[in-house]
């Protein structure tokens, strides 16, 4: 099995297609694409040249912060530590652009996920949509 990615400044028919197919068909999420999109550097990761998991990030203005969200990864391909290495290509795209902090908004159920990548939860949960989500930050 052969890992790659690649960084996309757009919104591109596989990204789309990844969020899709998590968020709104297995999710139920109604609002997936947002203005973010187009600020975002959108993350595709590959396993043998098929697209199989997204993420996006973006820079919170005149700021060292950047903001993680939309991590998915297709449900056939879950269990295999991808969304772990997704986080950690983030994470090195953020030092090199000079970033010193990361913040998400984490879906309740996935908290833990993030906690044992260094994330800490930040304020209250909320919901966003229909859905339990609380913020989460990671100093770098």
């Amino acid at each position: 099995m052969k890992i790659n990615f690649k960084f996309y400044d757009y919104l591109c028919k596989e990204v789309k297609h990844v969020r899709e197919e998590v968020f709104v068909k297995e999710q139920g999420f109604q609002n997936e694409f947002d203005k973010c999109d187009d600020k975002s550097f959108h993350l595709l990761l590959f396993v043998d040249r098929e697209p199989i998991g997204t993420a996006r990030l973006f820079q919170l203005e005149a700021n060292k912060t950047f903001i993680i969200g939309r991590v998915a990864v297709l449900e056939k391909y879950r269990g295999l530590h991808l969304g772990n290495k997704i986080i950690k290509i983030l994470e090195e795209k953020v030092e090199k652009l000079g970033g010193t902090c990361v913040e998400l908004s984490a879906q309740c159920r996935v908290q833990e996920f993030y906690k044992k990548l260094g994330y800490i939860p930040i304020g209250e949960p909320y919901l966003d949509e229909f859905c339990p989500h609380i913020c989460m930050r990671k100093e770098l």
